[in-house]
């Protein structure tokens, strides 16, 4: 089962957007983890098997270390702050978690816009 997990940069109309298309979300102010840093962000997403799903260009350089030091992670959608709408990027994220499988995504970085 593919679900997601929303960091506090992400907004709440694309968390509910998705709900509204049955894909599972769960965000860090919903988990009481918006204060976390962005390591233990990815690493709570992690203990959770969920994909993290950001905006914020920091999550590249934490997954590149992680690569690097042979630490794994459950995976990460990077969303280009100024290259998409809040209407596709529910479309896109809808497409990712009905068409990929959990497995696929371990280790990586998907990026969007598709």
């Amino acid at each position: 089962m593919f679900r997601f997990y929303f960091d506090h940069n992400m907004q709440r109309q694309i968390a509910s957007g998705l709900r509204l298309r049955d894909v599972d979300v769960l965000t860090a102010y919903e988990d009481n983890a918006h204060t976390l840093s962005d390591l233990e962000i990815l690493n709570r997403a992690s203990a959770l098997s969920r994909v993290l799903v950001t905006k914020d260009h920091h999550f590249l350089g934490i997954a590149h270390s992680r690569l690097e030091g042979g630490i794994d992670f459950t995976g990460i959608v990077y969303i280009s702050r100024e290259s998409i709408s809040i209407g596709d990027c529910i479309e896109q994220l809808e497409i990712v978690a009905k068409v990929y499988d959990y497995t696929e995504t371990i280790n990586r970085v998907l990026y969007l816009p598709i």
